[in-house]
């Protein structure tokens, strides 16, 4: 066992002393014998260990020299220090020695064939943010001895690059590059340019020396880094630009910083010639230069290679991101990153970047205009014929509402939303004063006079820009719309003549058209109603106001339908233009016109009821009083009555028109008051108000509870309500013939009865008892223009036809009963109107039902409906006796 042992160590140490010790050409059979024994005796000699302290120095510096880059040949220099060592060589002559180690045509002469050389490679591997620089196989072949005597065929080690002066062989043996030679590469290595030694196959390859040690791969990979990232970014900033502004600014910025990189590598290239230049013969024959060394090269380019690295990041995320996001995403690295050369680095590539954006701002700030040729800023220019309109926004004009938009994903987190806000309201501001109130030479004198460069990082004039920017421009747009285009003034007229504001003008209106609106729609005629409105003008405090509100004010009719009559038709317009309709908008027409049918039909029923009122108590003091004792309880309940629904009515007026209306409109002075008030605010404010009206103004609905169903709005109640009234009144009316026909009776009466007491008293009453049987002409003409009277809002008689209206004896009970259903059905939907008013959570409209019923009169209860079958409508259970009523006051 252990002499095989012994031999397998003497076969491997004769295997490695050959692969030392090539053959010399020239040597015959005996002479490579007697070296290679003579290298195997010294061999031995370290293997035992007999000189422990020696061997231990030579394995030492034989370490030393074999990961020595700067030494190409280490063979021949080991070859010339182990001839010097023996003496025997001295005893040679010096032409003996000559010619065994410069001769080339002698080692040429005793180099052995070359055999088949083998494989091998080294790789070194470079990963930086998914990428892996892969070296790629070198093959190095190597001349080989043809047998040894020991029959163990060998082959030559790696790791010499050029053949040994004077000592020619066969093929060129690879050998790891000095310092030297890598130095002068290292400036085409920083620039992603191939050279002998190192080359580039792609943007993430490179082939290093297969030969070179550990420590040199390491420092090589380390040196390469910035070399592919170099190529990499030069690839990106070459590439045609598709990014809009914003990306060709990062193109221009990853640019700039590569020239910097090219000054640096310059630099470096400089410092290298020269230590170059200053080396001496010494350490240029060493290959090291103590000056500049791969290390210190490395050390150089350290900052630079982490700018190149995070720029190669930032490509990772650009592809899909433009605009304001491309902004955020560089900004992102100095905001969410400690590093401080990482927070340098990202504010000096937003200096750069956010140059459009800025040149953008402040187009937008000064001027008015929009120069975003690939929509990158974050306000957006619409087209105006694809838009899903509001009808609460549309104006005739559409430059303030549709025109321009705000993008929040485009928003760079350089700003707030608020700033984004303000900004957004300047632009708008400014092209609305440009286009929609003529007045851009004002924009432009204002964009001459205010107009400054806006840049990144100067946060306080970039907010000081902004805020006098939105200062000026808020008031140069509220003082155009009020002094040039009236807007406050038009608001006025409004309130005044739509919402019933201006008394006097609208009482002598409708007591000018009572006559004609009496008559069907179809006889009413526009230039008519012109004729007394300009009557109602001229006769009431509104001729002083402005000839522009004047003649802006109309009257127009509304759609006609059977059986309406002019009180349903007609109705008041206020008309106005550009730029004011941005604030009046078409809804906000709407809304007024709504409002205004309301008030106007509240205020008819209150003209008929006050009518009737003044009529009948003129005539209390004459014709009435002369029929109390036949008459005087029907009327004392038509009085009560009449004074419950006059009572209803102007607690309902006076809640509209003052808690409602009012109290609205100086919210609506309040809010466009303010010192920083925008058209915005204005705008909003407007709509503002006119919601409350409507909402408060009992023009609202509302939506059941316990079903989901919409229910009957306010306005339903009240119109019944209103209809209910003026069949009343109609009735009352009625009664009121009667009570005239029936003093004519009486007066009648009496007459003949003192003609007769002159007479025979048989003859005379006879005469009496025959015009008794008779009906007074003034009841039979009431009741048949009853019977006829299709237009009256009064139902038909109960007693229909002429034998009915001719029954004097059945008028008066279907008058009594007629009265007493209409006042009972009065006072059943009041009850229901306010139960509804308690249960809501608007203060004011509960005060409303408080204020109708202060002294408990009334009963409040709300409606109880009652569900039917699956698919059939609710109905209201009403107490008995309702139902009648009910139908009796719903007709018209």
């Amino acid at each position: 066992m252990a002499d095989d042992k012994q031999r397998r160590i003497s076969d491997a140490l004769s295997a490695l002393v050959s692969s030392l010790i090539p053959a010399v050409r020239g040597d015959s059979q005996e002479q490579a014998e007697e070296r290679l024994e003579d290298a195997l005796d010294q061999a031995t000699v370290l293997r035992r260990n007999e000189a422990p302290q020696k061997a231990h120095q030579f394995q030492t510096l034989y370490s030393k020299l074999l990961v020595q880059p700067v030494l190409s040949q280490k063979w021949a220099i080991l070859h010339l220090l182990n001839r010097l060592s023996e003496p025997r060589l001295g005893t040679a002559s010096s032409e003996q020695q000559s010619a065994t180690v410069s001769s080339p045509t002698q080692r040429q002469a005793n180099l052995p064939k070359s055999g088949s050389p083998r494989a091998r490679a080294q790789e070194g591997a470079l990963q930086l943010d998914k990428m892996t620089v892969e070296d790629n196989a070198f093959r190095s072949s190597r001349p080989l001895p043809e047998k040894y005597p020991n029959g163990n065929q060998v082959e030559h080690p790696i790791g010499f690059a050029q053949d040994v002066p004077g000592v020619p062989l066969e093929q060129p043996i690879t050998a790891t590059p000095s310092e030297l030679t890598l130095l002068r590469d290292i400036p085409f290595v920083l620039q992603g340019v191939s050279t002998t030694n190192l080359v580039f196959q792609d943007d993430y390859t490179v082939d290093l020396p297969p030969t070179a040690p550990g420590p040199l791969i390491a420092q090589l990979n380390s040196l390469l880094e910035p070399g592919l990232l170099y190529r990499q970014l030069r690839t990106y900033t070459n590439a045609s630009s598709d990014k809009g502004l914003f990306g060709q600014s990062f193109r221009s910025a990853i640019g700039s910083e590569l020239r910097s990189y090219l000054g640096l590598v310059a630099s470096i290239e400089g410092k290298i010639r020269s230590a170059i230049a200053s080396a001496n013969e010494d350490e240029r024959q060493m290959g090291v230069i103590a000056q500049v060394t791969l290390r210190r090269c490395l050390l150089w380019v350290t900052d630079a290679v982490y700018g190149l690295r995070l720029m190669r990041f930032m490509l990772q995320d650009i592809e899909d991101k433009k605009g304001g996001r491309l902004i955020s995403m560089v900004h992102h690295l100095s905001t969410q990153y400690g590093d401080p050369f990482i927070i340098k680095f990202a504010e000096r590539l937003l200096a750069q970047i956010t140059r459009p954006f800025y040149d953008m701002l402040r187009r937008w700030i000064y001027d008015g205009e929009l120069s975003d040729p690939y929509h990158e800023f974050f306000v957006i220019e619409q087209d105006q014929s694809n838009l899903d309109q509001d009808p609460r926004k549309i104006a005739a004009t559409s430059v303030w509402e549709n025109k321009y938009i705000i993008n929040d994903s485009m928003i760079p987190t350089i700003v707030t939303e608020d700033f984004a806000k303000k900004v957004f309201l300047i632009g708008k501001s400014l092209n609305f004063i440009r286009y929609g109130c003529a007045d851009s030479a004002w924009v432009e004198d204002y964009s001459k006079e205010a107009s400054k460069e806006l840049h990144y990082g100067d946060t306080a004039t970039l907010e000081t820009s902004i805020d006098k920017a939105y200062k000026t421009t808020m008031a140069r747009l509220i003082h155009l719309m009020d002094d040039k285009f009236k807007l406050f003034e038009h608001l006025n007229a409004l309130k005044k003549y739509l919402l019933l504001g201006q008394g006097d003008f609208i009482a002598l209106l409708m007591e000018s058209l009572s006559s004609n609106l009496d008559r069907p729609a179809g006889s009413q005629y526009r230039h008519t109603l012109t004729a007394q409105l300009e009557h109602a003008i001229r006769g009431s405090n509104a001729q002083f106001d402005s000839p522009d509100v004047l003649r802006r004010l109309d009257a127009r009719l509304l759609e006609l339908s059977h059986g309406e009559i002019g009180w349903d038709v007609f109705t008041l317009e206020y008309k106005v233009d550009a730029p004011v309709d941005v604030v009046i908008t078409s809804w906000a027409n709407k809304q007024y016109l709504v409002v205004f049918n309301f008030l106007w039909r509240i205020k008819r029923v209150e003209f008929a009821l006050e009518s009737t009122w003044r009529r009948f108590m003129t005539g209390a003091r004459g014709v009435l009083a002369n029929v109390d004792e036949t008459l005087g309880r029907d009327w004392k309940a038509a009085r009560g009555c009449i004074a419950e629904m006059i009572h209803f009515i102007n607690q309902l007026q006076n809640y509209i028109l003052f808690e409602v209306i009012e109290a609205s409109w100086d919210q609506l002075l309040s809010a466009i008051a303010k010192p920083d008030c925008t058209l915005d605010d204005l705008i909003s404010a407007h709509t503002k108000y006119l919601t409350s009206i409507t909402h408060k103004g009992l023009l609202g609905s509302t939506t059941s509870s316990i079903t989901g169903r919409r229910e009957d709005s306010f306005t339903a109640q009240l119109h019944q309500i209103l209809k209910t009234m003026l069949a009343y009144k109609e009735v009352v009316e009625g009664l009121y013939s009667f009570s005239v026909a029936e003093f004519t009776r009486q007066q009648e009466r009496a007459a003949k009865l003192e003609t007769r007491s002159h007479t025979h008293n048989s003859k005379h009453a006879k005469v009496s008892a025959e015009e008794d049987g008779h009906k007074s002409p003034s009841a039979a003409e009431f009741t048949n223009k009853r019977a006829h009277d299709t237009n009256s809002s009064l139902p038909p008689p109960l007693f229909g036809g002429e034998g009915g209206a001719g029954r004097e004896d059945q008028m008066l009970p279907s008058l009594r009963t007629r009265l007493k259903d209409l006042a009972s059905d009065f006072k059943s939907k009041v009850e229901v109107l306010l139960g509804d008013l308690s249960t809501q959570p608007d203060t004011d409209m509960k005060f409303l039902g408080v204020v109708m019923n202060f002294n408990s009169v009334y009963k409040p209860r709300r409606r109880r409906r009652v569900l039917g079958a699956p698919g059939e409508k609710e109905r209201d259970r009403r107490t008995p006796g309702q139902g009648i009523n009910g139908a009796a006051g719903d007709g018209k």
